[in-house]
């Protein structure tokens, strides 16, 4: 057997194992997530900040706050059980590489090279319930509040991509779907949760 023949084995046998770890990953997260209407109601709050911020009328401004403040207390309860009912699930199968490399199972064989999905998820329910948009004072501090949930959802969903496919893919899928890079979500979020993420995934 020659060595292009051995690489290109190597290779698909490395691709099957990664795409069977990936799997595994989806389905579990899947498993957890279908209790809940998380993804909807995110979908729901990012797409109320940029209406209820680019309303002019203030009566109408004010009707789609009070409507997303209870969305955002559903989003925060919902948030808070999943992380609970996550918590349950195998160590062994929610460990997340933090390797520059996606190989398939790294993350058993250097387990201090990655991070717990489970520690993660609850990482994001505090932070995002810490925001609360709905106790702002002013307009002002409204729309503060909205840039700095929006970013928290954001890295959340960032978070979920990188534990089902890798952090490039989670990478990509964040400048494609929201037109935001990385740096810059990270950047945007609240500093006790930035601090929290950079310790946790160093």
């Amino acid at each position: 057997m020659d060595f292009f023949t051995l690489a290109i084995i190597v290779f698909i046998a490395i691709y099957l194992l990664k795409t069977q770890q990936q799997r595994r990953h989806t389905l579990l997260l899947a498993q957890y997530l279908g209790r809940f209407q998380i993804e909807k109601l995110m979908g729901g709050l990012i797409e109320g900040y940029m209406r209820a911020l680019g309303e002019a009328d203030a009566q109408r401004r004010a009707q789609v706050w009070t409507v997303l403040d209870n969305t955002e207390t559903s989003l925060s309860e919902q948030l808070q059980r999943f992380a609970r009912e996550f918590a349950a699930a195998e160590p062994e199968m929610t460990r997340v590489s933090t390797l520059p490399l996606a190989l398939p199972y790294l993350d058993r064989l250097f387990p201090q090279s990655g991070f717990d999905m489970r520690e993660a998820m609850q990482l994001h329910a505090r932070a995002i319930a810490a925001v609360r948009v709905s106790e702002s004072a002013s307009d002002d501090e409204r729309r503060d509040r909205a840039f700095t949930m929006t970013a928290e959802l954001l890295l959340m969903q960032y978070t979920c991509h990188w534990y089902c496919k890798s952090r490039a893919v989670a990478s990509v899928r964040l400048v494609a779907r929201h037109k935001t890079p990385y740096e810059q979500v990270l950047a945007s979020v609240a500093p006790q949760t930035r601090q929290a993420y950079l310790q946790m995934i160093s």
